[in-house]
């Protein structure tokens, strides 16, 4: 395990790390998951095997710290994974990030494009105010402190079903709530607008079974690779790990 300060407090983003090639493939996870239980079964792969590979989970959420007073917007998210490649010296990486953390991603690549040489999106949410079907946890809903301390956090867990209760209890209530928040907030210029302009290559990945991607022909245009990924709803790597390692690999 490895880790760096993010807050200016002491507060520290902490992920874990397999030796390999420059440059580092690093995985970023959703809103309420944890990197390794998503995408060490990616990871182990042999047609990505050899490389520099980082598990980072964001401040928050499974083995970072969560500090009750930090915002946990997009851009704080974003700040904090900064600090993290920074520390792991890891310039010019490979960020595959799922839903929420893709939209942290893309900040990432708009504000440090130093740090970012390739995005692959997983159903990232590029939006303010995304659909209730886009990997949607109802958090949002809630005022904060009905989700923090009258039952709205042991709803959302009963809704949301085993899998991701596993991991989304692992984080705190507060932090989910706020990143939740402030994912529906979106950012000014939007994700979606920082993905259009970002000089990264782009891959975006989307299930077919969540339906087709709004704004798709936009995004081609701008240069991002759209792939719809068959018998895939939102979580891919789940769903059809075998597309998702072509494309992670670059050879889809």
């Amino acid at each position: 395990m490895k880790q760096a300060e993010f807050d200016g407090r002491g507060s520290l983003i902490r992920w874990t790390e397999t030796e390999g090639a420059e440059p580092a493939r690093v995985y970023v996870h959703g809103l309420g998951a944890a990197s390794t239980v998503y995408n060490a079964h990616i990871a182990a792969r042999p047609e990505l095997a050899g490389r520099r590979t980082l598990f980072v989970d964001l401040p928050g959420h499974g083995i970072s710290d969560r500090p009750a007073d930090f915002g946990y917007t997009l851009e704080d998210h974003a700040d904090a994974l900064a600090a993290a490649l920074d520390a792991a010296r890891a310039t010019r990486a490979e960020l595959v990030a799922h839903s929420m953390g893709g939209a942290v991603a893309i900040v990432l690549a708009h504000r440090r494009p130093d740090l970012v040489s390739r995005l692959v999106l997983v159903e990232a949410n590029l939006d303010p105010y995304p659909p209730t079907t886009a990997g949607s946890s109802g958090i949002a809903s809630y005022e904060e402190d009905d989700y923090v301390e009258n039952g709205g956090h042991a709803r959302v867990l009963e809704k949301v079903g085993p899998s991701w209760a596993a991991t989304m209890r692992l984080a705190d209530p507060r932090a989910l709530y706020r990143t939740a928040a402030g994912l529906r907030r979106g950012t000014t210029p939007t994700m979606r607008h920082m993905l259009q302009k970002s000089a990264a290559d782009r891959v975006y990945l989307q299930g077919a079974l969540t339906g087709e991607l709004p704004g798709k022909e936009g995004l081609e245009e701008a240069g991002v690779r759209v792939v719809t990924v068959p018998a895939a709803g939102h979580n891919i790597m789940f769903d059809n790990p075998d597309a998702f390692v072509a494309e992670v690999a670059g050879r889809g």
